[in-house]
């Protein structure tokens, strides 16, 4: 998973993480000759480090760690010399599932392609996802089937079932007026949507 754009959930996410030291499972969010680099300080720390360009650009690899679901994160920092161009892109995985104790309060689309889900807690987290099951709205094809299958399960599920869909399910059983928003422009923007938001759109 690749955070690119700090959107106002993604810079709410961000903000919880934690500093923390590598470990073997960042090194799998790496490519393995960038492993060293997880190790080099940031031109902030130390404007000698190996990641600093003339003591005042950095291509640094941080590590972090998400506190509420334990999952590795790497954030790639470049900064030009000039500090005129400076970005961060986040690296990181998608849970399979929330915690047991974790209810269902809202599914959050973002438009720069992003999901994720909120708990009665207040907590953000990434959409569940399996590998290679992409999610996307907006047009049709894999991404908006795939989303379209986990509002379904939510809804049956009343919310309780927040894990990953299991399986390649037969396209011909999604509710057609899901597929049919999931697809639409009307769920190619930013919005935050409850079980009762979700219900409306099965009623169509």
């Amino acid at each position: 998973m690749s955070i690119e754009q700090m959107t106002p959930y993604a810079r709410e996410w961000a903000g919880r993480l934690e500093r923390c030291q590598p470990d073997p499972l960042h090194t799998t969010l790496v490519a393995p000759r960038d492993i060293p680099d997880l190790f080099h300080s940031c031109v902030y720390e130390d404007n000698n480090s190996p990641a600093a360009i003339s003591g005042d650009g950095c291509t640094c690899k941080q590590t972090w760690t998400d506190p509420e679901y334990g999952l590795p994160v790497v954030a790639k920092h470049f900064r030009t010399v000039s500090g005129n161009i400076e970005t961060w892109k986040y690296l990181s995985y998608a849970p399979l599932d929330l915690r047991a104790e974790d209810k269902f309060s809202s599914l959050i689309v973002d438009p720069q392609g992003m999901f994720w889900i909120r708990t009665e807690a207040g907590v953000l987290s990434l959409l569940p996802q399996g590998q290679s099951r992409g999610y996307g709205v907006g047009y049709g094809g894999g991404g908006p089937s795939e989303f379209a299958r986990y509002v379904q399960k939510l809804i049956e599920s009343d919310g309780q079932d927040m894990g990953v869909c299991n399986g390649y399910a037969d396209d011909s059983k999604l509710d057609p007026a899901i597929l049919a928003w999931a697809q639409s422009k009307a769920a190619n923007r930013r919005q935050e949507l409850t079980l009762t938001d979700l219900r409306k759109i099965q009623q169509g």
